[in-house]
């Protein structure tokens, strides 16, 4: 896993204000992938949810997992889950601005990127442009 590069910002695709855990993410993405997706899931009260130990690989951009580390945030869908929105609630801005500036500080160099910014990837997620909001 190391060095760490990258930090990929992702949205779990949840309807705006469902509140979804956590745990529930995981539990989707062991069905899916066999494993964990995300080293960090920040809930919709801002809570930071431990996933995933920087030292493990993740399962969150495809081939680009190895010195990434994956952050979700719940949300990223609009009530009817017809378009893409960036449904971030003011404490969960306030806790992926702390998550960025903390990585940023452990792994200094860290690339922020959202996933929709990986080459090859044709998704909207993170809805939300993370390239411009975490620019340093």
């Amino acid at each position: 896993m190391f060095p760490i590069k990258y930090l990929t910002i992702h949205c779990a695709a949840t309807p705006e204000n469902r509140d979804v855990k956590a745990r529930e993410i995981e539990k989707w993405d062991i069905a899916k992938f066999g494993q964990k997706s995300y080293h960090l899931i920040v809930e919709l009260d801002g809570t930071i949810v431990r996933s995933l130990p920087d030292s493990k690989i993740g399962a969150h951009v495809g081939k680009n997992n190895t010195g990434n580390i994956g952050i979700c945030y719940v949300g990223g869908m609009d009530g009817g889950m017809r378009k893409a929105k960036d449904t971030r609630t003011p404490a969960q801005k306030r806790a992926l601005k702390t998550l960025v500036a903390t990585y940023r500080e452990r792994y200094p160099g860290i690339i922020v990127r959202g996933h929709r910014d990986w080459p090859g990837v044709k998704k909207d997620c993170p809805s939300f442009d993370a390239q411009k909001e975490y620019a340093q």
